[in-house]
C-alpha cells in the first residue's frame, strides 16, 4: 500500500427495493439496524485499516441523494467524503467510472449493505498488489466466487457457478494498489461491452486486470451480513444486539420495563408497562406503553400501544395500536391492529 490516500468507494445509487416500504423515503443505507443506520455499521468497519486517518470517502449516489449528505455532515463531520451522482444505477463497474476523477493510488470498492468483519492489516503488505474478502460457504451457486490457483493468486472471480468445487465467496470488498489500473480495465470492459441485462458488473472489470497479469490475493472475512431484506436485516440486527450493541442493563433501569436481552433501547425513547427483547432495537423519540416487542426493529418516532410486534421492521413516525402481529410498516404508518 502506497503512502497516497486510500480511496473508499461505495456505490449506493440503488433504489432498494428489496427493503421497501422503508426504502420509499430513506435510501437503505439510512434503515437502522442495532441502533445506528447501516451506513454507520459500514464505516465502523474501517478501523482496522493501517491508517484509518488517511482516507477519502467516495459516495455514489442517485435515489434520494441528498439524504446521505445531511446524514454524513450530523454524524461524520470530520471525514473527508467526495459525492458523485449516479442517475440510472447501471451496475458497479459505471458507478466507479463516473468517479475516476477522484480515483488516483490505492483503492478499497465496498459494497453498501454488506457488513463484514475483517482485519484490513494485510493492506500494509507489499505482497499483493490487490485483495479480494471472501467466506466460505455451503453453496457456493448463489454467489460469486474467487478461483485461486496451486500458488495462492486470484485466477478469476465466476459469478453464480454451476458447481459446487469453488466456494470461496466473494462478499464485495476489493482492495487495488492502483485505482487508475481500475478505471481503465472499466473501460476496456465498456469497448468489449461485457454487460448483464444493462449492468455493468465490476467483477468482470476484475477479470480483465486478472487477465493483465494482477496480482490479487484472498483475505478471509470473520462476519458477513447482509443488510438488503428485512429478514437479513432482521438476523444482522441479531448478531450486532450480541456482538456489543446490546444496553440491556442500561435499559433494565426504567420502570415498568420487563427487559430479556440482548436489547437496544435509544436513550431518547420512552417505554412504560411493557416486555422488550429479545433482539429488540427501539431508535429515539419512540413512545411505547403496554406492548412486548421481540426480534423487531423500530425506527424514530415510532408510537405504539396495547401491541404485540414480532420480526418486525417499523418505519419511522409510525402508529400501531392493537393485537398481537408481525409487521413491516413503512415511514409515517398508521396501523390499527
Amino acid at each position: 500500500m502506497t503512502d497516497e490516500r486510500l480511496k473508499i468507494v461505495i456505490p449506493m445509487a440503488g433504489l432498494g427495493t428489496r427493503l421497501r416500504p422503508h426504502t420509499w423515503s430513506k435510501p437503505k443505507q439510512l434503515v437502522p439496524v442495532a441502533g445506528k443506520a447501516v451506513i454507520s455499521h459500514v464505516l465502523d468497519g474501517f478501523s482496522s485499516l493501517p491508517d484509518p486517518q488517511n482516507v477519502d470517502f467516495i459516495f455514489i449516489v442517485g435515489y434520494l441523494k441528498e439524504q446521505l449528505p445531511a446524514y454524513m455532515e450530523k454524524h461524520y463531520p470530520d471525514l473527508t467524503v467526495h459525492y458523485v451522482e449516479q442517475p440510472e444505477p447501471r451496475g458497479q463497474s459505471e458507478a466507479i467510472y463516473l468517479a475516476r476523477e477522484h480515483l488516483h493510488g490505492p483503492m478499497l470498492m465496498v459494497f453498501a449493505d454488506t457488513l463484514v468483519e475483517t482485519d484490513f492489516s494485510a493492506l500494509a503488505s507489499e505482497e499483493a498488489d490487490s485483495y479480494t474478502w471472501v467466506k466460505t460457504v455451503e453453496d457456493p451457486r448463489r454467489f460469486g466466487v474467487a478461483i485461486v490457483n496451486e500458488a495462492g493468486w486470484v485466477s478469476s472471480l465466476i459469478e453464480k457457478p454451476d458447481s459446487m468445487e469453488n466456494r470461496l465467496a466473494a462478499v464485495g470488498f476489493y482492495y487495488f494498489d492502483s485505482a487508475e489500473d481500475v478505471v481503465e480495465a472499466i473501460e476496456e470492459q465498456f469497448r468489449r461491452d461485457v454487460h448483464l441485462k444493462g449492468e455493468f458488473f465490476f467483477v468482470d472489470a476484475v477479470n480483465i486486470l486478472l487477465e493483465r497479469g494482477l496480482k490479487m490475493r484472498t483475505q478471509e472475512v470473520d462476519v458477513w451480513f447482509d443488510a438488503g431484506t428485512p429478514e437479513a436485516l432482521l438476523d444482522t440486527n441479531r448478531y450486532l444486539l450480541n456482538a456489543g450493541r446490546d444496553n440491556s442493563a442500561e435499559a433494565a433501569r426504567r420502570d415498568g420495563v420487563v427487559v430479556v436481552p440482548p436489547v437496544y433501547i435509544h436513550p431518547e425513547a420512552e417505554v412504560s408497562a411493557s416486555v422488550v427483547g429479545p433482539y429488540a432495537s427501539i431508535g429515539p423519540g419512540c413512545r411505547i406503553s403496554s406492548s412486548v416487542i421481540r426480534d423487531s426493529i423500530l425506527d424514530e418516532g415510532v408510537r405504539m400501544e396495547d401491541a404485540v410486534v414480532e420480526r418486525s421492521l417499523i418505519g419511522s413516525h409510525a402508529r400501531l395500536n392493537g393485537r398481537a402481529s408481525i409487521i413491516n410498516a413503512g415511514d409515517n404508518s398508521v396501523a390499527v391492529l
